[in-house]
């Protein structure tokens, strides 16, 4: 099974919700909300973050990968570099 590529607008959209779930977030520390749940909301926020995150590179394969780029060496370089990003977003979990 091969995973499609992700439109910009999709992409947009849930970069959009996960704004929304950050000011939400926001609302529930001026509203003094228990710790508990405001940490659980920030778990949900980084989880969503996580996962546009593992959608943008996997588009970024398919684009150098699977859609014929003219030099093999300079794709696998910028992906390198694309993978090493994200990895040290992670660094922590």
């Amino acid at each position: 099974m091969t995973e499609e590529i992700v439109s910009q607008e999709a992409l947009l959209k849930r970069l959009k919700r996960i704004e929304g779930q950050v000011r939400g977030v926001q609302k529930m520390i001026e509203n003094d909300r228990d710790c508990e749940s405001v940490i659980t909301q920030i778990a949900a926020v980084r989880s969503a973050i996580e996962s546009a995150g593992a959608l943008l590179l996997n588009n970024y394969m398919k684009f150098c990968f699977l859609r014929g780029v003219e030099s093999k060496s300079e794709s696998v370089d910028s992906l390198a570099r694309a993978v090493a990003i994200w990895g040290r977003v992670h660094v922590g979990d």
